[in-house]
């Protein structure tokens, strides 16, 4: 059988760790050539992947290695926007500087990379996958900016689907629940009181009452996405997380 994406040239963002490194993983074994960007943390995988070092929060380093990337794949088909950065805090003890550092990582690099993937894209069409997260609809006490930078990303992600519609340039957001570094960071960060933690995702995710898989469950979501299938999918933010979030209803 012809591997899915046999042919699909695909840039992951972040690629080193978490979803980032599942989705170098999925799409490599779904027929995809892939290039990923890392940043602190070095790439561990014995893949064949592109490896290109970028800071994502400087425009000019994204513009050029996006260049970079679709140079050695021979043009880019779709960009998996996944790096980005959980941190915690509570409204009321939040600094400049917490607002800046999560503004920066999550939401600027999403723009960034977005508009030098488009400018690559738009001749012949092309594939954008963002990262929400149910903690921009619900709201979250505990990383109240974390939820306000992937608001924005989930607003970014509507405005862009709507501007390259007419490149054929499609732009989505996924929601996952499931385990990443930026899980085991929310432990660390609840301290003595995640043991809590298990019990109220028994209580709000109806499937298995746990967070999934980044493979196993978020894998075959970004393998459609960045098919030829989903080619009449845009401007939407399509939860993976067992049910916790129910959007429509």
């Amino acid at each position: 059988m012809t591997p899915v994406l046999e042919g699909r040239r695909i840039l992951v963002t972040g690629g080193a760790t978490g979803i980032g490194a599942a989705a170098v993983r999925v799409l490599h074994a779904a027929g995809a050539t892939v290039a990923a960007t890392y940043h602190n943390s070095r790439p561990a995988t014995e893949l064949p992947v592109a490896w290109l070092h970028c800071d994502l929060r400087d425009e000019a380093a994204v513009t050029g290695t996006v260049r970079s990337a679709a140079g050695t794949l021979g043009g880019l088909d779709v960009l998996v926007h996944a790096a980005g950065l959980w941190r915690g805090g509570f409204p009321g003890a939040i600094t400049g500087a917490d607002v800046d550092a999560l503004f920066d990582t999550n939401f600027k690099t999403t723009v960034f990379t977005n508009q030098a993937a488009h400018a690559v894209m738009r001749e012949n069409g092309g594939r954008i996958i963002n990262f929400g997260s149910a903690e921009a609809v619900l709201g979250s006490p505990m990383s109240p900016i974390y939820a306000a930078t992937k608001a924005a990303v989930q607003a970014w992600t509507r405005s862009a689907a709507k501007a390259w519609a007419a490149d054929q340039v499609t732009v989505n957001a996924l929601a996952p629940a499931v385990q990443t570094p930026g899980a085991d960071r929310l432990r660390e960060f609840l301290g003595p009181a995640a043991e809590h933690l298990d019990a109220q995702l028994k209580a709000t995710i109806p499937l298995r009452g746990a967070l999934g898989d980044p493979e196993r469950d978020l894998g075959p979501v970004l393998v459609f996405l960045a098919g030829t299938g989903s080619g009449f999918i845009t401007g939407q933010l399509l939860p993976v997380d067992g049910g916790l979030l129910m959007l429509g209803a």
